[in-house]
Formats: C-alpha cells, structure tokens, sequence
C-alpha cells in the first residue's frame, strides 16, 4: 500500500479544516486553503511515511483533485475561473485557475531551500500536477518574489485557496449555464 487517502470537502463551508496525513507541513498549508477559501477540508490519510513523503503529498494533490471534480458535476453556474495575489512579507505569489476540464499545471515556482523543516520544496509541484490532472483544471503558479521558502510556501497556499473560492462560487449572471461559448466543459 502506498496510501490511503479519504477526503471530505463541503465547498460551502465555513473555512474549517481537520488533517491527519503524518506529513505536518502539508497539513498546515492544507489549512490556509480550507481557511481562505472559506471552505470545510477533512483530509485523513495513511501511508508509506517510512519512505518518504512523495506519494503521501502527491496522493493528496490527486485526491484532492477529484473531490474538486465530484463536488463540481457538470460545473453549470460556476464562475470557472478565479485568481489571487497573496502576499506575506517579502514573499508574493499568483495563482490563476481555469476549471476548464482541460488539465494542466504551469508552475513558475524556485524556492531559494530545498527543505522547509523536513518538507521537500519539489513536492509541491507534486501536489499541485495531482490536483490539476484530477480536477480537471488548468492551474497556474507564479512566485512574483520571495526569499523565504516558509513565506513562499504559504503565499502560493493561500492563494491557491482563494482563486479556488473565487472559480467555484455561483455566478448568478449565469443563472445556471454552462460557462463555456462551447456549451460543454
């Protein structure tokens, strides 16, 4: 077994989370999505820790992908697209998101360590493929500045969970319709 991974994710929910994946760090960013894209994340997993943590933080991205999927149907009414700029400090990352059922990650992202505490920085890249690949989503990441990898980290998180809120509210212009002028996403 490499993981086992259940997810429980209400889009409007509250900004609640609750995370039990062995892998500390992925827990805490998983929180500034679950906070500042003000919805509920329960992530518990299980896995091979005693390797390391790629398929953990990986396993998570896919999964977490796919609840995006499930949670989103047929995507009718849906904004689709959302992007945030998040500052911390000296740090300040983008990111753009198009629920577009088209995957692909663009990742502008180099931290200035290849750790964060134990954490690998390269397995954020990881997390952020499972999750575009998943989701069915084209996800952009840009790091605009930074020295600090923590702050780094943290801005591209909170960003992620704020260009999630904004791409997956209701759109009552819309009132119900496809976002797309192909009718189909």
């Amino acid at each position: 077994m490499e993981t086992r991974i259940q997810v429980r994710l209400d889009l409007d929910g509250g900004g609640q989370g609750r995370f039990a994946t062995g892998v500390p760090f992925l827990e805490h960013m998983l929180d500034q999505v679950a906070r500042h894209g003000v919805m509920d994340l329960d992530v518990q997993a299980e896995g091979d820790l005693h390797i390391d943590a790629h398929h953990m933080v990986e396993d998570v991205g896919i999964t977490l992908g796919q609840a995006f999927d499930q949670a989103l149907g047929d995507r009718k009414g849906i904004r689709r697209y959302g992007h945030a700029y998040v500052p911390l400090d000296e740090a300040l990352s983008r990111v753009v998101i198009d629920f577009s059922g088209r995957p692909g990650l663009f990742y502008g992202v180099t931290f200035p360590r290849e750790h964060i505490g134990q954490f690998e920085t390269d397995l954020f890249r990881e997390f952020f493929q499972g999750f575009a690949n998943h989701a069915r989503a084209t996800v952009h990441i840009d790091n605009l500045k930074g020295v600090n990898s923590h702050h780094i980290a943290e801005t591209i998180f909170k960003a992620f969970g704020r260009a999630l809120r904004n791409a997956v509210e209701a759109d009552e212009r819309m009132q119900g319709a496809m976002p797309s002028t192909k009718g189909s996403l």
